[in-house]
């Protein structure tokens, strides 16, 4: 190991021992990556995916049949409590309508009945 000195402007510069083997591998090197085909199409292995895929569901925290039952019982009731709010709605204004025209026919009513005895 020999170390070379390079004189320059007046500081000393250590240049690093050369080796014919790492020339050699890296000349071996570089031809090869010349010769890889850059269109080849990154695939990947097969079942791949699936692996992936398995392990990220057994890296997933495990739960009891407990809090499933009760994320199905909340969803359940948030649904029946739409479908009820949505009813009762539909009941009221049904029923304004319905009072409204009764008022009308009692009105008319009251006012034919009025129009007799007037007489």
């Amino acid at each position: 190991m020999k170390e070379e000195k390079i004189e320059q402007q007046g500081t000393t510069v250590s240049k690093p021992p050369r080796r014919s083997g790492d020339r050699r591998c890296l000349d071996r090197l570089l031809r090869s990556a010349a010769q890889v085909d850059d269109e080849s199409p990154g695939a990947m292995p097969f079942g791949f995916d699936t692996r992936v895929v398995a392990l990220w569901r057994a890296a997933k925290p495990k739960t009891n049949g407990v809090v499933q039952l009760l994320r199905g019982v909340a969803a359940l009731s948030a649904a029946v409590i739409v479908i009820s709010t949505i009813a009762a709605v539909r009941e009221a204004n049904q029923s304004r309508e319905i009072r409204e025209s009764l008022t009308n026919e009692f009105a008319i009513a009251d006012s034919a009945i009025q129009d007799e005895f007037s007489k």
